[in-house]
């Protein structure tokens, strides 16, 4: 998984909710691991640092408000509590123990989303976001050059602007993944995705034009329905 993606870890007993989590929260632009124990999931979160924990309170071996509590004498990581609708007392707790927002259940995945983002965006500075990245990327005749924001195919120039070069870099960076639209407009355009918002097709439209007028073929950057871009 891509270093530059948000790591959500989901500590969750019902392993079809887990999963149903983690394939969402996956086409939404992060990278997801899911524990179905709270041991097990306080283990992880431990050892791998997550940007962020969605954490049930009811879980088979100990209680979600106990995993907060440990996770929070060794680190500061990211916690949104999932909890019993109506569960006042266990909200209440969870937010003295250190939680940084709560969610009861059923939610709204674009709620949680939302959430989410708001988290993230306290916790995770946008350049950490991005990851460290190298100086220069080439795939076949295409070089690109981040320090100076310049693309070219072979000897022939691209003309792009900032924010097409940044997309492009995006792509090309994470070669043969598909990155979704939220992602694409979380980390490029620095905006939430809206639906009615067709800036970053147009966006794609003109870089994909570039890569064409320069001799690449125009399937190198593909459009893959329902699930985003990527560069082949």
């Amino acid at each position: 998984m891509s270093a530059n993606l948000a790591r959500i870890l989901i500590i969750e007993d019902d392993t079809t909710l887990c999963a149903q989590l983690g394939e969402l929260l996956r086409g939404q632009g992060y990278a997801t691991r899911c524990s179905h124990l709270g041991e097990d999931g306080l283990a992880m979160a431990l050892e791998e640092q997550p940007d962020l924990v969605l954490l049930d309170v009811l879980l088979p071996d100990i209680s979600g408000l106990v995993v907060l509590r440990r996770l929070r004498e060794q680190q500061q990581t990211p916690v949104i509590m999932l909890t019993a609708c109506g569960a006042e007392e266990e909200r209440i707790r969870g937010l003295r123990h250190g939680a940084d927002d709560y969610l009861p259940k059923p939610f709204n995945i674009t709620e949680l989303q939302l959430r989410i983002d708001a988290v993230l965006r306290r916790t995770r500075p946008v350049e950490a976001a991005r990851g460290v990245q190298p100086s220069s990327l080439q795939i076949d005749e295409l070089h690109l050059d981040r320090h100076a924001q310049q693309a070219r195919v072979g000897e022939c120039q691209l003309t792009l602007t900032p924010i097409q070069f940044r997309l492009l870099w995006q792509l090309v960076s994470q070669r043969g993944e598909a990155l979704s639209k939220p992602y694409l407009y979380r980390v490029v355009l620095e905006r939430e995705y809206s639906s009615y918002d067709r800036g970053l097709d147009m966006h794609v439209s003109r870089i994909r034009r570039r890569l064409v007028e320069a001799g690449l073929g125009a399937d190198r950057l593909q459009t893959l329905h329902g699930r985003g871009y990527a560069f082949a």
